[in-house]
């Protein structure tokens, strides 16, 4: 049973069993709630959650790899639904900034620049989730930079 809700809650309730890229697939799925749902939620609320989906993603992810006997399993897909809200975080709820959040996050966790990378090598569930998540802060901070500058 325990096994169950780790798989299910890593793989974002099977997402993460879709064929093509379920990486960009998950992104786009976190990104469409957050355009929908999650923007209308208090900052505070909002930080609260993207917390609580990242540590609820550090323990499945780590059961979910433990259960396939791998470090990082691609079907485990929690860790792009918290970093592309990170992403996300503070941006106005239109679809230019959350195609520039989701392009920009998706460009970082493929990329991975210093030390995005080097954040992967930490273990069982916080190297799967760490990554994305300072990918999604980079992300981030960029989003927030253009709205200053504009």
């Amino acid at each position: 049973m325990i096994n169950a809700i780790a798989r299910g809650l890593a793989t974002v309730f099977g997402a993460g069993y879709f064929p093509l890229a379920p990486g960009t697939l998950a992104s786009l799925l976190a990104a469409v709630a957050f355009r929908f749902v999650l923007s209308g939620f208090h900052p505070l609320a909002y930080a609260g959650l993207v917390a609580g989906i990242f540590f609820l993603g550090v323990w499945a992810s780590r059961r979910y790899a433990r259960i396939l006997r791998q470090k990082d399993p691609r079907r485990a897909v929690i860790d792009e639904i918290a970093g592309q809200l990170a992403a996300l975080a503070a941006v106005p709820p239109t679809w230019p900034w959350i195609g520039a959040g989701f392009f920009l996050f998706r460009l970082f966790d493929v990329v991975k620049p210093f030390p995005v990378r080097r954040l992967e090598r930490l273990p069982g569930g916080w190297g799967i989730m760490a990554d994305d998540m300072l990918a999604g802060l980079y992300a981030a901070l960029i989003l927030q930079a253009w709205r200053w500058l504009r």
